[in-house]
């Protein structure tokens, strides 16, 4: 960390063992993302109850063009009125947002394919299947089942489709099929 870590207390006596869990928390951040600027960390109790003080630990993380903040709401969770689960779920949820940080800029965030396009090359009524042919040529079954929001039985070779296609025991397989319109998909 290029600042050193702020710790505050509030509506409570400092405490030396809560914020050594959280120091060691707090150092480990930077194994999940190495440019951390600055880390602030507020504990606050915020009334007590029959359980005992409720406490709420909120975490702010500066990063190069970003601040992350970490919260829980502690209303009803009996289990912050334990301090250092309300510090360990506060961290975890920290932890988990630089990870996510970290894959979007690396590039490791899934992308989502795009569906493949074809048209009804043959249908099978009896069978309830057919075969679509895909715009690189390629040969995709799909079932009955597999249609959304048309009828089987009212389809026709050459309907332009959207297929979201998988691999099946037998080859590729379309695990959607949507008919396309003119300029979107439409219900047959």
């Amino acid at each position: 960390m290029k600042l050193p870590l702020q710790v505050t207390f509030r509506h409570m006596e400092r405490s030396e063992a809560a914020e050594s869990v959280i120091r060691d928390h707090a150092g480990s951040l930077e194994t999940y993302y190495p440019n951390i600027i600055s880390c602030r960390v507020v504990v606050e109790s915020l009334h007590h109850d029959h359980r005992g003080h409720q406490f709420q630990v909120r975490i702010d993380v500066t990063i190069p063009g970003r601040e992350l903040v970490a919260s829980h709401e502690t209303e009803g969770h009996h289990t912050y009125t334990d301090i250092n689960v309300a510090i360990r779920d506060s961290f975890d949820a920290m932890r988990r947002q630089l990870t996510e940080f970290a894959s979007q800029q690396q590039g490791k965030v899934k992308a989502h394919e795009s569906p493949s396009h074809g048209k009804i090359f043959e249908l099978e009524p009896n069978g309830d299947y057919g075969r679509i042919q895909t715009s690189d040529g390629k040969l995709v079954y799909f079932h009955r089942n597999s249609l959304i929001g048309a009828d089987f039985d009212k389809l026709a070779v050459g309907a332009e489709v959207r297929i979201s296609e998988e691999m099946g025991e037998k080859g590729p397989q379309a695990s959607t099929v949507h008919i396309v319109g003119k300029h979107h998909i439409v219900d047959l």
